[in-house]
């Protein structure tokens, strides 16, 4: 079967977070059990680009507004990340260094998604399935099936992921003129609360809706920034398949971020190892339980009270604190204040370092996710991987991966995003820590979990067969 996969971000080309993650690794877990996957993204003038060899497979004159964009695709070469690599280079639109932020950024990923579909158009094989991610590829299916200009597409199945439900790409109707051609009668199938919203567009139009997680699915159609009805609407045709993880890049025994690698049989030597380095990098003591945080610091994170968190937890735990992440000022402000305020207790680095946070993981005891939205997660299951606790709201992916220890499990839940139930948790990790026993068996259970992508991946081809029966 051959899928294509459309996306904004992925792995190791361009990430901003979880989404690269996925496009990253799902289709290379889907090549490895026989079909054909490939991605075709935005070109992104990243670091990894700039050093990347390529070669140009595709040109054409995108014209909008009587305005004509020169594009080309380029595909990736002499690379091994297990599925070939697509880029759409539009001049002045795409070739730009950061994947988000721009005050055109709705009629960039619209002019983007035009020449997806006519490179798509114009190849002699058609994709089986052309599997969209995210609000930024949203309007594909409806170009697909609705445009005159991509009629020979109308009978190729669709499937819509949607990673995070909070963003939509809305836009204004007088924007409309930016599509090709279709008839003014299906002008509703783009339309949402008066505005051209791609998300909507895409539950609308695509053949099946996934999310990320089956709990998150639920929450959607309680919560999802105004498209609880339209959810609803299509019920029968969205499910929630929970995302995996790349075993082979977040595997402690072959990491090389690490200080030292560690199997199941020596995590104890190891992990203790990497807590030393870790420490000894950020000024901590590593005979203290060490606390991590990785993630934007936004609100959807929890991250607005993070730092009141910090100080409660400090005052009452002999504890060491470290993070890792960026995002509104006014919280790296007072997270910057707390590193001097807190010397050898709590540290950090505004900014994010792929390979601080492998680091992290293996060296940290506990991994705070005190999320109000998670649609899926990964660094909860990454945390996993290498032995580090979560401590987790329980809401969306990381109700469905993490049980709480005194359920029988291996991590700490709480229901709520308030200062008083993370602080409780913590107070509630510094006593499991203390048994030491007992934590490091529960270790030993963590690592032992299966959070890959095989199953997962499974999931998505039987979904897509069904859609081709």
């Amino acid at each position: 079967m051959q899928i294509l996969h459309i996306s904004a971000e992925c792995y190791p080309v361009a990430k901003v977070g979880g989404l690269a993650d996925v496009v990253g690794a799902l289709p290379a877990y889907q090549n490895t059990i026989g079909h054909e996957a490939k991605v075709i993204m935005p070109f992104h003038k990243t670091a990894f680009v700039e050093r990347a060899s390529t070669k140009v497979v595709y040109c054409h004159d995108l014209v909008i507004y009587g305005k004509t964009y020169f594009s080309e695709i380029l595909q990736l070469v002499d690379q091994e990340l297990g599925f070939p690599v697509f880029m759409v280079r539009i001049n002045q639109l795409t070739d730009r260094k950061n994947v988000y932020g721009y005050d055109d950024d709705p009629f960039r990923f619209l002019a983007f998604q035009r020449v997806v579909l006519q490179w798509v158009l114009e190849q002699e094989v058609l994709p089986d399935i052309v599997h969209c991610h995210d609000h930024h590829t949203g309007l594909i299916p409806f170009m697909m099936y609705y445009c005159f200009d991509f009629e020979r597409l109308k009978e190729i199945p669709s499937v819509l992921s949607i990673h995070n439900a909070q963003y939509q790409g809305q836009f204004p109707h007088e924007m409309g003129g930016a599509f090709p051609r279709f008839r003014e009668s299906d002008i509703g199938l783009l339309d949402w609360d008066g505005m051209i919203n791609p998300l909507a567009a895409g539950i609308k139009c695509a053949w099946r809706v996934n999310t990320v997680s089956p709990s998150y699915m639920e929450e959607m159609k309680q919560k999802a920034n105004g498209l609880e009805g339209l959810l609803a609407h299509e019920h029968a045709k969205c499910i929630g398949i929970l995302n995996g993880i790349d075993t082979h890049t977040w595997n402690p025994e072959t990491d090389t971020y690490l200080t030292k690698n560690y199997t199941i049989g020596n995590r104890v030597t190891g992990r203790r190892s990497n807590k030393k380095e870790l420490c000894d990098e950020f000024g901590l003591d590593a005979s203290k339980p060490l606390f991590g945080f990785i993630g934007r610091l936004v609100w959807e994170k929890g991250a607005d009270i993070l730092p009141d968190i910090l100080i409660q937890a400090l005052h009452q735990f002999d504890i060491n604190i470290i993070l890792l992440g960026s995002g509104f000022k006014e919280i790296e402000d007072r997270l910057k204040e707390l590193a001097v305020r807190y010397p050898g207790r709590y540290n950090n680095h505004i900014g994010y370092e792929e390979r601080m946070s492998h680091q992290v993981y293996a060296g940290a005891d506990f991994l705070l996710m005190p999320s109000r939205v998670e649609p899926c997660g990964l660094n909860q299951m990454y945390a996993l991987r290498y032995g580090c606790m979560p401590i987790v709201r329980a809401t969306g992916g990381l109700k469905d991966t993490v049980i709480d220890i005194k359920d029988g499990g291996f991590g700490i839940r709480h229901e709520d995003v308030t200062v008083a139930q993370v602080v409780y948790s913590i107070g509630r990790a510094v006593a499991q820590y203390e048994n030491q026993k007992q934590f490091k068996e529960i270790q030993k259970t963590m690592m032992h979990l299966d959070h890959s992508w095989d199953h997962s991946a499974g999931t998505y081809i039987k979904l897509y067969k069904e859609l081709k029966e």
